[in-house]
């Protein structure tokens, strides 16, 4: 198999079709992009931003122009040579509205649906749709039900726009039928929203009630929902998957294995999989590794001066009243969010467990050891008796994280779990340990990323997807044993630092980490913003903006599109921390007062004096780091990804705001012209990787010995194929390195820092 030798992201909507990918392909090939990397091209639901909401996998989505655009944008691509990857979304569809046919199907037919098996449900009872602003009965005296005549068949809709089919059997005695009683004898439940919490009946995504699990473990599954992909691959259309969300399938190990098999060893294979501190990559599983989450974290690490930890961390419990470490605030999310929502798939969980457990350990005591365990839970899944070694040592540290919090008695339950999870029990445990795993996973994600991530301020550019947020950074000789194992293990593993789920943009990341070598000049600016008049709003929230502000402000500085950008993000943060506001219940008082904040900034000279000089005093630093991630992106062993548009600097924060349209004609021509450095140090690095692609996809990857008063802050390295050798050096944390610090590469080459970097931190060579 021949990996990519680098691809660029597009994010693929009815605003953004194949037809634009194809007509930016002649600037791709000028950049030295090998591969697109695409968004989930299957048919999503009607106006998808994204394309994960897949609502049928086996057609192409003709809101991106269908089977037949996609050929043309293949046929543009294999014409000079490129290729295409696709983005796959095996754990879930989408199920919102009426634009399923297989999920319709199912709400007519119940558990005889010949698609019933495609989705994860507990048919002891009705399938639960939490779609109602009230509940049923007071729904049903407001009018806000109907039966209406569809064509030829009866349907019930819900508030003039939500349409639900009405059984077979009661077809021809619909509308003879009090609304209730017909409602009654459906395969379905409408329920008020609030219960899906406590009572959805089957597997979402995360706590999402408009994506339905898939129960892809089933073969006949399998190939129902891949047949589009395996075609695809087998004409010779696609290069490769990336695997959304593998950890959310009942056998992640299982399910790669077999795709590969149906896809043979010539198919790029990287799965979206979020490791834990410490986890290792996902050997054995017949991948080629993940979709580069966990670089973008070691790079980022990198770029953090670990020195900034304590000062930082000190300033944070000044400001905020709430601990420096984030271990406490993941603790409590985990808590919340298990408690909040994710009640009803605890239920499963622990009736599962008690159906097959021996006789007097109880339902409640079987609740109290896995809830727990989930509160302590180190990675996100364990994979079972077919998992790697690494499992057991996952299961040794939750173990004796969750010791001091069983109640007393209790420890053989405890054990009694873990012993399942690793496959020690009967086959009757299988289905309890498989809710276990599906739940495990979706509480780290949601508690770590979707709300403890947004209430913990230290510094905002450590709380990213996949980023350990306990700690601050990494040193040089840290970074060296990662790539080296990155080479032994998983050479063509994607190499990622912006995507379309990061929490904040590459560059914006790269700003606030400058602040870490900073932390004095960064504390008194800091404390000046919290002086300023508070508008009713906590100094943590106020002191999380102005990182915020700090982190993505513009050349064009307080635009009306920032203060509407920053004023998006603020509510976004606000409700995923579900602190002073939430989805479910919005504080618009207080979101009110924190937008007032942001847009008072345009007429409020202070401010933006402020702003200016905190931006100012952090940019050396801030655009050396900004480099050096794009030099090691291109550089270090595996596969470099481009997201879209960030050739050009991204200061993005979270969705939608990183998905927002591309200039390509400004991209198009700074690249014939005079293109900014991080534009220029891309297509140079890119076009180093087309000149010797087998340099950067088999070469290895040897540290360079480096001494001297700056080593502490200084990378360096070399990658050696065949004779042929690239050296790297960057000083980190903008720091320029002297004469009397020596670096010695391994091929023997030596030289001192001071005569490698210029106005710039990073130096690279072919030798």
């Amino acid at each position: 198999m021949t990996p990519p030798r680098a691809t660029y992201r597009f994010q693929f909507h009815k605003d953004f079709t194949f037809a634009d990918a194809e007509a930016l392909v002649p600037y791709l090939d000028d950049l030295g992009i090998s591969h697109v990397y695409a968004s989930p091209v299957t048919t999503a639901a009607p106006g998808s931003t994204h394309g994960y909401d897949v609502v049928d996998p086996t057609t192409i989505n003709p809101e991106l122009g269908g089977e037949a655009a996609f050929r043309s944008l293949v046929a543009a691509l294999r014409a000079r040579d490129m290729g295409i990857i696709i983005d796959i979304v095996p754990n879930h569809m989408g199920v919102a509205g009426d634009s399923n046919a297989w999920w319709q199907d199912v709400l007519m037919h119940g558990p005889d649906s010949a698609h019933a098996a495609v989705f994860d449900i507990d048919w002891r009872e009705r399938v639960v749709l939490p779609v109602l602003g009230a509940p049923l009965s007071e729904t049903l005296a407001n009018g806000d039900l109907t039966l209406e005549r569809d064509g030829a068949r009866w349907t019930i809709v819900a508030y003039g726009e939500h349409r639900f089919p009405v059984r077979d059997a009661d077809q021809d005695t619909a509308d003879a039928l009090p609304l209730a009683e017909l409602l009654a004898r459906q395969h379905y439940r409408l329920a008020y929203w609030r219960v899906a919490n406590d009572e959805l009946n089957w597997r979402r995504f995360f706590s999402i009630n408009e994506l339905a699990g898939v129960r892809i473990e089933d073969p006949a599954v399998f190939e129902k929902t891949h047949a589009l992909y395996f075609r695809l691959h087998d004409e010779g259309l696609i290069d490769g998957v990336r695997v959304d969300h593998v950890d959310g399938l009942t056998d992640p190990i299982g399910y790669c294995r077999a795709l590969r098999a149906r896809l043979g060893d010539n198919a790029w294979i990287v799965i979206e999989k979020i490791l834990a501190a410490g986890e290792p990559q996902p050997l054995g599983w017949g991948v080629d590794g993940t979709s580069g989450y966990d670089f973008m974290e070691q790079v980022a690490s990198l770029l953090h001066d670990p020195a900034g930890a304590e000062p930082l961390g000190s300033l944070w419990e000044e400001i905020s009243g709430r601990s420096a470490s984030f271990e406490p605030e993941e603790f409590q999310a985990r808590q919340d969010l298990l408690s909040w929502q994710f009640s009803g798939q605890l239920d499963a969980c622990v009736a599962a467990f008690h159906a097959v457990a021996p006789e007097g350990i109880t339902a409640a005591m079987l609740r109290r050891a896995i809830e727990r365990l989930l509160w302590v839970f180190p990675v996100y899944r364990t994979y079972g008796p077919d998992a790697p070694a690494s499992d057991a040592a996952i299961r040794a540290e939750a173990r004796a994280r969750v010791a001091e919090l069983i109640p007393p008695g209790e420890t053989h339950v405890v054990d009694l779990v873990l012993a399942w999870l690793a496959g020690d029990g009967p086959a009757e445990t299988a289905e309890a340990v498989r809710r276990f795993q599906q739940l495990s996973a979706p509480i780290a994600a949601k508690a770590v990323e979707d709300t403890g991530f947004y209430r913990y301020g230290r510094l905002l550019s450590r709380n990213d997807v996949g980023f350990d947020a306990e700690r601050m950074g990494i040193t040089p000789g840290d970074f060296h044993a990662l790539m080296e194992a990155r080479a032994r293990d998983v050479p063509h593993a994607m190499l990622t630092t912006a995507t379309h789920d990061h929490k904040r943009g590459e560059d914006t990341r790269a700003r606030l980490a400058a602040i870490s070598a900073h932390p004095a000049a960064w504390r008194a600016a800091a404390l000046a913003w919290l002086e300023r008049d508070d508008g009713g709003v906590d100094d943590a929230d106020r002191y999380m903006l102005f990182q915020t502000l700090v982190g993505a402000w513009p050349e064009s500085g307080a635009t009306a599109d920032f203060v509407e950008r920053v004023t998006a993000w603020q509510q976004k943060a606000l409700r995923e921390a579900k602190l002073r506001s939430s989805w479910e219940a919005p504080d618009e008082v207080y979101e009110a007062a924190a937008a007032a904040l942001v847009e008072a900034l345009p007429g409020d000279a202070e401010a933006l004096a402020l702003i200016a000089r905190t931006v100012a005093m952090l940019d050396a630093t801030a655009q050396d780091n900004a480099l050096a991630q794009v030099l090691l992106r291109y550089t270090v062993p595996g596969v470099p990804d481009l997201y879209q548009g960030t050739e050009f600097a991204d200061l993005s924060l979270v969705d939608p705001d990183n998905r927002r349209p591309v200039n390509y004609d400004a991209r198009r021509v700074a690249l014939a012209g005079d293109a900014p450095a991080k534009l220029r140090l891309i297509a140079d690095l890119l076009r180093l990787r087309r000149d010797d692609p087998a340099l950067f996809a088999d070469g290895d990857y040897a540290p360079a010995q480096v001494d001297g008063p700056d080593a502490a802050r200084l990378l360096a390295f070399e990658r050696r194929h065949d004779g042929r050798v690239l050296r790297v050096a960057v000083a980190l944390g903008g720091r320029r390195a002297g004469g009397d610090t020596r670096i010695v590469f391994a091929s023997g080459h030596r030289t001192d820092a001071a005569t490698l970097f210029g106005s710039e931190a990073i130096w690279y060579e072919r030798g």
